[in-house]
């Protein structure tokens, strides 16, 4: 199961999917795309170009793990940029509002302590 922890990286694919691919085709995303090791740790994230599908892909040690979500109504709302990366590091936290469909575009994050 995936646990989404803090302690995880989570990696966001930023060109739209084709959600037709299994563990082997986004495994070779991750490898060919993103250029990342997909056994590597980090969760994976791919959304379609219509903004309706979700897969998270996970690597937990003696297999991948997969979360699948189908929106039935409404759009996960990325803001993939002009001429993006392939993918780009984001949060736990920015993870669960793509998920919830908040917006972090305008949010501003206080200062606190934090050990690197």
């Amino acid at each position: 199961m995936i646990g989404l922890s803090a302690n995880l990286q989570y990696y966001l694919c930023c060109n739209p999917v084709d959600m037709r691919n299994g563990f082997d085709g986004l495994a070779g995303i991750v490898r060919n795309v993103l250029n990342q090791d997909p056994v590597s740790g980090p969760v994976f994230i791919f959304i379609n170009r219509a903004g309706t599908h979700i897969k998270l892909l996970y690597w937990d040690g003696d297999g991948f793990a997969m979360f699948y979500k189908r929106l039935e109504r409404g759009r996960y709302s990325v803001d993939r940029g002009n001429k993006p990366a392939p993918s780009r590091l984001i949060t736990r936290e920015e993870l669960m509002m793509i998920l919830e469909d908040l917006s972090f575009k305008d949010l501003k994050r206080k200062r606190r302590f934090k050990i690197s």
